[in-house]
């Protein structure tokens, strides 16, 4: 029996040599489920009480009901993770608040069997599709509507309707759901001691408040906010490019969790965890400290190394070429792979749009490559 049952929660079973704890944090700080680094160490007993108290969760269950893909039993997890761009409080610095939020990033891990390999496909806010119906956090039914901008089902419906448009548009049942809003992100970056990346090019860019030179730089929280929002300054000025700047940033920062010393630093332990359950907003089988521990652990093998991260094949509307549409066969190579506990083959993603960010942004490494 594997560590994960597909649904359910981690259980233990065969235990290979357990990593760092250094490398541990690395695991779980790559998904916006960043907030979990901290909770997957030790020594957090006499804090458990005060950090439940931080975590507010969503019954995504309980909402969607069983019209849902099935619940395939093979040893792999399967996680939407979204980072929202609400402008309400504290975001307000980041824009006017119209009233609702939208999935500025969204993220399928794919976690294999066994725990030691890992896929993300991130997909495009701006991706035309056939948003299914659902029912919101208060039980209103919402409308399916075709041809809908794929972030609008987290502004009409919140986080199920977000849940139920990924499972139609992949087939997959998703295990979990996570949500990192700005404030969150960049309060843990800043906590962290910042993450190091090198530009191979100048980002400037007015809107995300983002004025970087080619060169190498240790990015604060409000840069590397201004980063993973940076939009009209790299590649063709798209959301597709913007996506390879996240995906560069998060190899980055899965690569330097491991120096940043919280599990030698007691306070800087707690105070990281308290910023880091505030950030997020899980489902409700991740609503405490010991399932978030649970949830770590079996991440915990995880390396930059081991995570192949790509984009929902996809290619410019014919009709607005500021929007999207699925390659239909190439993406449905890429869910089917998934589905199947099989990597991505090279050719699901060879013909696809891409942004024409790639290499813009990497490790500090590539400075002297």
């Amino acid at each position: 029996m594997s560590e994960q049952s597909k649904g359910g929660r981690i259980r233990s079973g065969r235990r290979r040599k357990q990593p760092a704890r250094g490398r541990r944090a690395v695991t779980v700080a790559a998904w916006g489920a960043a907030a979990l680094v901290v909770v997957g160490g030790s020594g957090l007993g006499y804090v458990y009480f005060k950090l439940d108290g931080n975590l507010k969760s969503v019954d995504i269950n309980a909402q969607l009901g069983t019209d849902r893909p099935k619940n395939v039993d093979n040893g792999s997890m399967d996680i939407l993770v979204l980072g929202s761009d609400s402008r309400s409080g504290d975001n307000g610095a980041y824009g006017k608040d119209e009233g609702g939020a939208r999935s500025d990033t969204a993220m399928v891990l794919h976690v294999y069997e066994g725990h030691k390999k890992a896929s993300v496909v991130s997909i495009p806010r701006d991706t035309l599709v056939d948003r299914p119906s659902c029912t919101d956090e208060k039980g209103t039914a919402i409308a399916g509507e075709r041809r809908a901008m794929f972030n609008t089902a987290y502004e009409v419906g919140g986080p199920a309707c977000a849940v139920k448009t990924v499972e139609s548009i992949s087939g997959i049942r998703m295990d979990h759901y996570i949500e990192v809003d700005f404030t969150g992100f960049k309060k843990l970056i800043d906590k962290l001691g910042g993450v190091e990346i090198t530009t191979t090019k100048a980002i400037k860019d007015s809107k995300s408040h983002l004025d970087l030179a080619p060169g190498t730089h240790t990015l604060d929280g409000e840069q590397s906010l201004g980063l993973v929002r940076t939009r009209k300054s790299v590649g063709d000025g798209s959301d597709l490019g913007r996506i390879q700047l996240q995906q560069a940033f998060m190899k980055a920062f899965i690569d330097q969790v491991k120096d940043v010393g919280v599990f030698t630093n007691p306070k800087k332990l707690l105070d990281i965890a308290d910023t880091a359950t505030k950030a997020i907003t899980p489902d409700s089988e991740l609503d405490s400290v010991n399932e978030l521990m649970g949830f770590a652990q079996g991440l915990s093998g995880l390396g930059a190394e081991d995570v192949h991260m790509v984009t929902m094949p996809v290619e410019y509307d014919p009709a607005d070429p500021n929007r999207v549409v699925p390659l239909e066969a190439q993406s449905r190579q890429v869910w089917q792979a998934l589905k199947s506990d099989r990597p991505i083959p090279a050719s699901a993603t060879k013909d696809a749009a891409t942004g024409q960010a790639d290499g813009v942004v990497g490790p500090p490494a590539t400075a002297s490559e």
